[in-house]
């Protein structure tokens, strides 16, 4: 069925706002141009869209149906023409990515270093964020691109996910306010330690809460903070021991990894994008210097 696109359009803006003089002033058209489209609109499909009143206006179930179809598809053309304004705008294009501070500094530096080396005309612009937060942005299409931890409860169906780096969890702490003993410690064990670990809202927070569930513990962290780098300080000044991913433990040497007699799974930082979405030769460039990894 060939339908005219202003059409869906004029729909789009009476159904957001469920007033016909609303959409009206939105497209700057009249009323009665916004009335005479919904009309050829539900001749073409066979359907009534609207219940219409002197006093309001609403959906009927046809039109609740149809209006979860387009309110996504005018966003996305709406997101598309602001992305080649903004482009146009820089003079540049851009290449937007999503990753949270940690994996900012303690990996992805070298790779930005490369890719602006590379195209030094192209605008990085980098959002941080929680994995969980970088997941939501690139389902919105805020970002091109995230790379984040896994497993990631919010990655969905529609992203397009590439393995990058496996990595190991640890606990660390400083033997001059903690005695560490060489031999593993069971979980129950580490229980009697104050734990310093990232806030609820993180995937890696989800992990280690998951994991001590898995063997009956009650894990309740002493200090839950935003930042592995403050995790880290507050390990090395003896407030507690820290949970941290591995490739953060550059030059700690004041602190010792802790042996865990349970077998902790690796985790994976992945990069993501939408699958429904090309990305530009640049963004490609990006992903493939990633997993040569």
């Amino acid at each position: 069925m060939d339908i005219n696109y202003e059409l869906y359009k004029v729909f789009y803006y009476v159904a957001k706002t469920l007033s016909f003089s609303e959409a009206a002033a939105s497209l700057f058209i009249s009323q009665s141009a916004v009335s005479q489209s919904i009309k050829v609109l539900e001749t073409n499909l066979s359907q009534t869209l609207f219940i219409r009143s002197t006093k309001k206006v609403t959906l009927t179930k046809e039109g609740e149906l149809l209006f979860k179809h387009i309110e996504p598809a005018i966003n996305l053309i709406s997101r598309g023409e602001n992305q080649l304004l903004e482009a146009a705008a820089l003079g540049e294009s851009q290449l937007r990515l999503g990753a949270s501070d940690t994996i900012c500094r303690y990996f992805l530096v070298p790779y930005l270093e490369d890719f602006h080396r590379k195209y030094p005309d192209i605008h990085i612009k980098v959002t941080n964020g929680t994995s969980f937060q970088c997941a939501k942005m690139l389902e919105a299409n805020e970002v091109d691109i995230i790379v984040t931890n896994s497993p990631n409860s919010a990655l969905v169906n529609s992203m397009y996910i590439e393995p990058i780096l496996e990595f190991q969890d640890v606990f660390i702490g400083n033997s001059d306010f903690f005695p560490i003993k060489d031999e593993p410690y069971t979980l129950e064990e580490l229980l009697q330690y104050p734990i310093l670990m990232l806030t609820k809202h993180s995937t890696t927070s989800e992990f280690l809460h998951n994991l001590f569930l898995q063997h009956s513990l009650d894990l309740v962290p002493a200090i839950e903070l935003s930042s592995n780098d403050l995790l880290i300080d507050l390990a090395k000044i003896g407030l507690g021991i820290a949970f941290i991913p591995d490739f953060c433990l550059k030059d700690q040497s004041k602190l010792v990894t802790m042996k865990v007699s349970e077998t902790l799974p690796t985790r994976k930082l992945v990069a993501a994008y939408n699958s429904n979405i090309p990305l530009s030769s640049a963004a490609k460039y990006f992903i493939e210097q990633l997993t040569q990894q």
